[in-house]
């Protein structure tokens, strides 16, 4: 990863004042479209690493807004900042302009991959999640327990329809995420009077700025015509394009594919491809 580590020197450091940072982030400019489509060009064709500098910087806001929504698990803002950057910088590498995405809904799955591995490695509860199917469950089920009331029977089935698994399953996790728990008010017999109770960390899952700059960055997508070149594929190409390139919290991967379709994982990268180019004609159209 030499790009990511040589281009980690020239990024403001988490060290020391956090606020000072937070400021310091929101001073670089935002990107046009043209801008970030033109900078991506030069570094993935000229290895032009001040072009990456200035797509990183210009998306580091977006990180601090990831990582304020995992403060509920009780790390450190200034860590969980500084993973998200880890996954910005492997997100810059792997952009391609060419696709019509924007860094910040590609960007997305790259950060928060980063914040899940940091989080799985350094949270006390998460360990006794060592698939990926149980990492996914432990994430999805903080999300959606309304409180941290013991679900009942007819909640849990409810949750495990809505993330498609079983009862079971979501019992089994709740049992282990509940085996240790923290008092959300803290306890009130601690004479330590800077110690703050878990309940300060908790973020408002609604009112992340993440879902809203997803969403904005759907609604502009669509009126580009976006669902007019997708209309345009055959059934199996646009359900490989939306599986794989659309649905940010739980993209697909080939080998997800190929085991739907009972094809091979490369027969999937190039239908793939041929649905990418397809695109991308009809919205230059």
């Amino acid at each position: 990863m030499t790009h990511a580590l040589t281009l980690s020197h020239s990024l403001p450091s988490t060290a020391g004042n956090l606020d000072a940072y937070i400021q310091a982030a929101r001073h670089f400019p935002m990107l046009s479209e043209t801008e970030e489509f033109a900078l991506a060009r030069r570094f993935r064709e000229e290895d032009d690493l001040d072009a990456a500098r200035q797509l990183v910087l210009s998306h580091l806001r977006l990180v601090i807004a990831i990582a304020r929504g995992y403060l509920g698990y009780g790390l450190p803002h200034a860590d969980l900042i500084q993973e998200g950057n880890i996954g910005l910088m492997k997100a810059v590498k792997r952009f391609d302009p060419s696709r019509g995405v924007r860094l910040v809904s590609f960007a997305m799955h790259w950060i928060k991959a980063e914040i899940h591995e940091y989080i799985l490695k350094n949270w006390r509860l998460v360990k006794v999640a060592t698939t990926k199917a149980q990492r996914k469950l432990f994430f999805n089920l903080r999300s959606l327990k309304a409180d941290s009331d013991t679900l009942s029977p007819a909640e849990a089935a409810e949750i495990a329809q809505k993330l498609g698994v079983k009862a079971e399953e979501v019992v089994e996790m709740e049992t282990r995420m509940s085996g240790r728990d923290m008092a959300l008010e803290g306890n009130p017999d601690d004479e330590d009077e800077h110690r703050v109770a878990p309940i300060a960390y908790l973020a408002d899952a609604a009112a992340e700025p993440t879902q809203v700059m997803a969403a904005r960055e759907y609604e502009r997508l669509q009126t580009e015509g976006l669902q007019g070149a997708l209309a345009g594929l055959d059934e199996r190409s646009r359900r490989i394009i939306e599986a794989r390139w659309l649905d940010e919290e739980n993209p697909a991967t080939l080998h997800d594919l190929a085991a739907e379709f009972g094809v091979s994982a490369e027969r999937i990268r190039q239908i793939e491809a041929k649905a990418l180019q397809k695109m991308r004609g009809l919205l230059a159209a």
